[in-house]
């Protein structure tokens, strides 16, 4: 969001950036109605800084909706929310989806919710796709580097590395 504009003048930006709309009725009327469509209807006076995380997130889809896109490209869309908040933009997600049929493309390290909203998933490592497929595949993969990511594991590899450069910090202050 921009900082400097209310929640009202965030959602007419791309619009006006992209029509000539005169009519603030109706400028009024999509931005009623793209924030009912994520909870934050009333908020068209307030400004960012007023705002919690999750409800800067949702004016952002709102936002997102405003020219009624055909795809929604989401860039770790969660993060700095806690698990409830992270849920709720979960579920707008999935909500905007099946309402007005857009495509989603999510970008996230965040696997919880990666299960929740794609019905395809693709995992990138050192730049290289290494798994592509349902959901239920990659849990289940058998790939060593996606069960780490999934799980939160450090590799042995890299475990013995951090391990051993700590023995070596030690050494050198006893000396």
């Amino acid at each position: 969001m921009f900082d400097s504009l209310s929640v009202y003048e965030n959602i007419i930006f791309p619009i006006q950036q992209h029509h000539k709309i005169k009519n603030y009725e109706q400028l009024d009327e999509i931005v009623k109605t793209k924030l009912t469509m994520v909870g934050m209807d009333g908020y068209q006076g307030y400004n960012p800084a007023e705002l919690s995380g999750g409800q800067k997130k949702r004016v952002a889809l709102a936002r997102a909706i405003a020219l009624s896109p055909e795809i929604i490209l989401y860039d770790e869309p969660t993060t700095g929310l806690d698990p409830i908040r992270s849920d709720v933009i979960n579920e707008l997600i999935l909500k905007l989806q099946k309402t007005l049929s857009i495509t989603s493309i999510v970008v996230t390290h965040d696997m919880k919710s990666a299960y929740k909203i794609a019905d395809r998933i693709i995992m990138l490592h050192n730049g290289r796709v290494v798994v592509d497929g349902k959901p239920e595949e990659i849990k289940n993969h058998s790939y060593t580097v996606v069960q780490q990511f999934i799980n939160g594991q450090i590799s042995e590899k890299d475990l013995k590395t951090i391990q051993l450069s700590s023995i070596g910090e030690e050494v050198a202050k006893l000396q």
